[in-house]
C-alpha cells in the first residue's frame, strides 16, 4: 500500500508556523507563514500536517485584549495561558489531542516515518522547551504540547522521534 511517489515521511507543525494570522493580536512576527521554516520543510520533501490552533479553537480570533500590540508579548502570553487553563479550554484541548493521536497512529500503522512535532517556544499553548507564565518566558511546555506529550507517553509514544 502507498507505493506511489509520496515520501511516507511526516512532520506535525504548530498551526501558527503556517499561519501567523491565527495568533493573538500583537504577537505575530510574520505576515503569513514563517518562511524560513516552510522553506526547510519544502526542500526536505516531508508531508506537513498542520496541527490545529488550540487558542483559536478555544478562545476565538479576538482573544479579548483591547491593548493589542501595545501589550508586552509575555504579558499577553501569560493572559492567554491562564485562559487556556480554564476547564472549557482544557476539555477542548483533550479532544484536539485525541484527533492528533489518531492521525499519528494512522501514519505509523501504515509505515510512515513521523519525523517529529514542531512547536513554538514561548507560546502559552505550543511551547516545546519554553512557555510563558507569570509574565516571563520559563522552561516548560505550553498547555497543548504538554497535554499531547502526556497522551503520547500513555500510548507508548507512537512518534518515536518526538522528544519526551
Amino acid at each position: 500500500m502507498f507505493t506511489d511517489e509520496r515520501s511516507k515521511t511526516i512532520i506535525f507543525v504548530a498551526h501558527c508556523i503556517l499561519n501567523q494570522n491565527s495568533i493573538s493580536d500583537g504577537t505575530a512576527t510574520y505576515p503569513g507563514p514563517i518562511k524560513e521554516i516552510m522553506n526547510l520543510l519544502c526542500i526536505s520533501d516531508v508531508g506537513i500536517v498542520q496541527m490545529p490552533c488550540p487558542e483559536l479553537l478555544c478562545l476565538g480570533l479576538d482573544r479579548g485584549n483591547s491593548d493589542g500590540s501595545d501589550c508586552p508579548i509575555l504579558k499577553e502570553n501569560t493572559r492567554i495561558r491562564m485562559m487556556m487553563s480554564r476547564r472549557s479550554a482544557t476539555s477542548k484541548i483533550k479532544q484536539l489531542v485525541q484527533h492528533l493521536i489518531f492521525q499519528i497512529s494512522e501514519y505509523r500503522n501504515y509505515g510512515f516515518d513521523i519525523r517529529g512535532i514542531v512547536g513554538v517556544n514561548r507560546s502559552p499553548s505550543c511551547g516545546v522547551d519554553t512557555t510563558s507564565k507569570n509574565n516571563q518566558e520559563i522552561e516548560g511546555q505550553g498547555v497543548f504540547i504538554e497535554a499531547l506529550r502526556k497522551e503520547l507517553k500513555k500510548k507508548q509514544n507512537p512518534c518515536e522521534n518526538c522528544r519526551n
